[in-house]
């Protein structure tokens, strides 16, 4: 399904696989927290709360655990003292690099 054939149909566009597409990478931070783990990874939690700049801690955790939930990042914890959290894509998340290399051409373009 495509962006014409929601003229011909009757529903609403949070029920197209465009709505499930922005239910899972849309909001403020999703996209540049995946932006970030495709740049390089694995990232651990403070160095990603580093590189965001000002991202809470709060909200980061949050669009960390929601995005691990949707099955884009996978968190993988050391057992040691200090505790180590080391973020990174999974293979879900790997295939949406193309659609992030398209916008950063986009931008490239238009900036």
């Amino acid at each position: 399904m495509g962006i014409s054939d929601l003229n011909s149909e009757n529903m609403a566009i949070q029920d197209t696989p465009f709505g499930y597409t922005m239910s899972v990478i849309g909001g403020k931070w999703k996209m540049i927290i995946l932006y970030l783990l495709a740049a390089k990874q694995p990232v651990r939690f403070n160095e990603m709360q580093r590189q965001i700049g000002t991202i809470t801690y709060k909200v980061l955790s949050a669009q960390l655990k929601e995005l691990e939930t949707d099955g884009l990042v996978k968190r993988k914890e050391f057992p040691q003292i200090p505790p180590k959290v080391e973020y990174s894509l999974t293979p879900k998340a790997q295939t949406l690099l193309p659609v992030l290399e398209q916008l950063c051409e986009w931008g490239t373009q238009n900036q």
